[in-house]
């Protein structure tokens, strides 16, 4: 019987500034070469998909603009994603999101947006943006790589747990040396880049997790596709020699 997953990504035409789409296209390949069928459904603007059906969710950033537009609707799936994200699905959220699926998030404008409260954050607006190559220690995935460019400054209440600490970057908000949050099987972080080529062994966790929730016969695979390995060495290795 062959091993299927259905990836769901969240806003696709509106929240993909800088190549968040990334994200779903490793997670298809690197699952592909784990012998996995793979399905992407989106969800957008006049295209709902059922979130009931993903088994791992992703979303991605953009501006002000694009987090006004899919506000709503976003709040209108609040209780289904809650769910979800107690029931164990996998899910990464990046930076527009990230924000999003906090408590609220301070626009540009001044207009504070209610999030859904997966993550006890909360992001207001900052007067500089913060900009450049970043590293985070993590304790689970390694050291994990991206880029940032954000102006929201997001500060994780007490007991939310950070994805790791910056070893180079601004990370959450560049005072309190956090980057990202992480509740159930669910990450935030504003890493672009886009984040999952640099960071297999992230990526991995996410679809061994998603997996496992639906097949209690799962077992990890290792990827042993050369070409692959190859892949994710060079962009690890030209990550980690880039400049801030």
């Amino acid at each position: 019987m062959s091993t299927s997953l259905t990836i769901c990504q969240l806003y696709p035409q509106h929240l993909n500034m800088y190549g968040d789409w990334g994200n779903t296209l490793v997670l298809k390949r690197r699952a592909e070469a784990m012998g996995v069928n793979v399905t992407i459904i989106d969800h957008d603007l006049g295209s709902p998909a059922d979130l009931s059906t993903a088994d791992l969710i992703v979303g991605g950033g953009g501006q002000d603009s694009g987090q006004l537009q899919v506000h709503d609707d976003l709040l209108s799936q609040a209780s289904t994603l809650r769910n979800l994200a107690e029931d164990g699905v996998p899910m990464l959220m990046v930076c527009g999101m990230y924000q999003l699926f906090g408590q609220s998030f301070e626009a540009s404008s001044g207009e504070v947006l209610p999030g859904i409260g997966i993550f006890d954050a909360v992001s207001t607006n900052g007067k500089d943006r913060l900009i450049g190559n970043i590293a985070v220690e993590t304790e689970d995935f390694g050291t994990i790589y991206g880029y940032e460019n954000h102006v929201g400054r997001t500060t994780l209440r007490s007991g939310t747990v950070p994805l790791g600490k910056t070893s180079k970057g601004c990370g959450n908000n560049g005072e309190d040396g956090t980057e990202g949050a992480r509740n159930h099987h669910v990450f935030g972080t504003y890493l672009h880049g886009s984040l999952l080529p640099k960071n297999p062994k992230f990526a991995d966790y996410l679809i061994d997790t998603a997996l496992t929730r639906t097949n209690k016969d799962w077992e990890p695979v290792v990827v042993e596709d050369e070409e692959l390995i190859e892949l994710t060495e060079n962009a690890r290795r030209v990550a980690a020699g880039r400049p801030r």
